[in-house]
């Protein structure tokens, strides 16, 4: 599919009908500091907090100091039984990703892995948010929860439950995704745009 069909759909409007429950109060945010200080009396609580928290509690946990953000999403990967992980490096020029085409097998099952790293402070209700085009027509969209982190030294990854490709000669063809990296406080922690292709057998 040609760059031209990311006009029809631009970043700052894919993500506008995201559903949030108009009865949902996210929790307000708390620093790791004010977490720790509260409830002191309730040893129970201690307990978990110290298990929830592990190393963040200790220390201020920053893996990259140059980047400001809580949440920095490295990787994006297409996961195939039987076949090398195809990845999206999704830490440098994102402009240049819709040149790197995946070519899909149709009618496989895949899933789709996000490598992310969590600083600074707690991040609460990620969620991964993906919207698949062909000829500027939406055609799937999907939401997976991907939890709520403290800030941790090793990288985070999440995986999608299976996800079927479509299959037959009408499904052929050239698809274009927007992803979204949010969170329960409508934070955009990354956005990005890439393509994949359905082809009737492996390149």
């Amino acid at each position: 599919m040609s760059s031209n069909n990311q006009a029809d759909h631009p970043a700052g409007e894919i993500f506008d009908d995201i559903e949030h429950d108009v009865n949902y109060q996210p929790p307000p945010e708390k620093t790791i500091d004010e977490i720790v200080a509260a409830d002191k009396d309730d040893k129970s609580l201690i307990v978990y907090k110290k298990a929830l928290l592990g190393e963040a509690e200790s220390e201020k946990i920053i893996v990259d100091p140059n980047d400001l953000r809580k949440v920095i999403v490295k990787k994006l990967c297409l996961c195939v039984d039987g076949r090398d992980d195809m990845e999206l490096d999704l830490t440098g020029d994102l402009t240049q990703l819709k040149k790197q085409v995946f070519v899909i097998k149709e009618g496989i099952r895949y899933k789709v892995r996000i490598d992310f790293i969590v600083q600074r402070e707690i991040v609460h209700g990620l969620k991964y948010v993906q919207k698949t085009y062909r000829l500027g027509v939406p055609v799937d969209k999907m939401t997976h929860m991907v939890g709520s982190y403290p800030p941790k030294k090793d990288i985070i990854s999440y995986l999608t439950p299976f996800e079927e490709a479509p299959s037959g000669m009408m499904a052929r063809g050239t698809y274009s995704v927007s992803s979204l990296f949010t969170d329960d406080d409508k934070n955009v922690h990354l956005k990005w745009d890439w393509t994949f292709e359905i082809k009737k057998d492996w390149e």
